[in-house]
């Protein structure tokens, strides 16, 4: 295929109904396809000022949604639709490339990792300016430790959030119960010639998922006349997994603070938006955040991590046990509970189990890089094992012993100086919800 283009999209304000369409053409021809994202409608119709800011979101949308159909064929022309400005283009190019990295290196593509989107010559009419900074936060709700302390921390500091997420499965949905709150889901159905064309043997991997779904979130925000889209990603996020062909590959890099940063100045000068989109976790460690969750228990019988559990045959499973997120996260949040609860939360004791060996000498460093997962960095994993190293109940778990004696001493060392427990790093947070998380606290 020679090119990707971006033939139309369109919203019917009726039904909440877009449509964006998509085309791979080559020697052989054109191949289409038509993503439906399905938007929840308002007690009320939209202003015109609303519908003007939804659109230019769209806009946004259309091209950032594009990457799951761009990987089918990869190719080196990637043709965008109309104008854009530099913002705009900034986010796109970054979406394409780093969004696209771990694809990249996995099919050996390093062509992605240079692309650059052909943007049609024009002007841009500048965005009516709409200010929705001291609106109601949305909430994204992905079921796991992180978005219930967030979700929390904007509750008990007197925000009023709205819980919010895409194609909310039995585990979002039985958060969002528990959280008492009345909650807004969007619907997104790829193409289904996708998937036929993945089952013929297409190329096929990771996309920037974070980056398509944060934008069906403002776009939900904005026809709702709510305010920002608040995240719950975390500092390690930024951490690339390795480095391949001069360029850093980081799986969660839609999650990181440059694709943040990225997606507000695109929102703003685009759409005309005070306040788009912020994380609120984003100077915290995967372990400080496991911390503040161990204050929370009401969610203890619906919390998951694991991506695995969504394809499990029970549904009453919400932890596989057997993958790096579940390993993680037992680890990030065993220091802080009673170890019964710990247990009860997950199902099981994975810490032993000596069969889990393996998968925590990645995590720790002793083996390999760092998974391709949304885990935390491997400092943050040894200080959850000293930790656990000094306490009655799990010292002498066959896990916690066997690492111990497997971590070199130069591990030990960081770990005993770490700021892991220190808020820093680069963050978006308005003022206005800077000291949100000391509810928590």
């Amino acid at each position: 295929m020679d090119a990707f283009t971006f033939p139309s999209f369109s919203i019917d304000l009726a039904t909440g109904e877009a449509l964006f369409d998509y085309a791979l053409t080559g020697p052989d021809g054109e191949q289409r396809f038509t993503e439906v994202i399905t938007l929840p409608l308002p007690a009320e119709p939209p202003s015109d000022e609303t519908v003007a800011a939804l659109e230019r979101v769209l806009e946004l949308l259309h091209v950032v949604a594009g990457v799951s159909y761009y990987k089918a064929a990869a190719p080196r022309r990637l043709v965008l639709p109309t104008p854009l400005n530099a913002a705009a283009v900034e986010l796109v190019t970054a979406v394409y490339t780093k969004g696209l990295a771990e694809y990249a290196y996995r099919n050996q593509l390093p062509h992605v990792l240079q692309l650059r989107p052909e943007v049609p010559t024009g002007s841009v009419a500048p965005a009516a300016p709409l200010d929705n900074s001291d609106r109601r936060p949305l909430s994204a709700v992905g079921g796991g430790k992180d978005s219930i302390v967030t979700l929390e921390a904007l509750r008990r500091a007197g925000f009023d959030p709205v819980p919010f997420s895409v194609n909310p499965n039995h585990v979002i949905v039985s958060v969002n119960e528990a959280s008492g709150l009345p909650a807004l889901a969007a619907r997104r159905r790829i193409d289904p010639v996708l998937f036929d064309l993945n089952a013929a043997g297409a190329r096929n991997g990771h996309i920037p998922v974070t980056a398509i779904n944060s934008l069906i979130a403002v776009a939900t925000a904005v026809l709702h006349g709510l305010g920002p889209v608040v995240m719950s990603n975390e500092r390690s996020a930024s951490d690339p997994n390795l480095v391949w062909d001069g360029h850093e590959i980081n799986h969660q890099w839609s999650k990181g603070v440059e694709a943040e940063g990225l997606l507000r100045a695109a929102l703003a000068e685009h759409a005309g938006l005070t306040e788009p989109y912020f994380s609120l976790l984003r100077s915290l460690s995967e372990l400080h955040i496991a911390r503040l969750f161990a204050a929370i228990d009401r969610y203890d019988a619906v919390v998951t991590s694991c991506n695995a559990a969504f394809k499990l045959r029970d549904p009453s499973e919400r932890w596989c046990r057997n993958c790096p997120k579940c390993r993680f996260v037992f680890l990030a949040m065993a220091p802080f509970m009673p170890r019964e609860r710990v247990v009860g939360i997950f199902g099981g004791d994975l810490l032993a189990d000596e069969t889990q060996l393996p998968g925590y000498r990645e995590l720790l460093g002793v083996d390999g890089h760092k998974p391709f997962e949304c885990v935390g960095e491997v400092e943050e994993s040894v200080v959850a094992l000293s930790l656990l190293a000094e306490q009655p109940e799990w010292r002498d778990a066959p896990v916690v012993r066997a690492l111990a004696a497997a971590v070199p001493e130069t591990a030990w060392s960081t770990a005993a100086t770490s700021d892991v427990f220190t808020p820093g790093g680069p963050n978006h947070i308005p003022p206005a919800y800077a000291k949100t998380l000391e509810s928590l606290t």
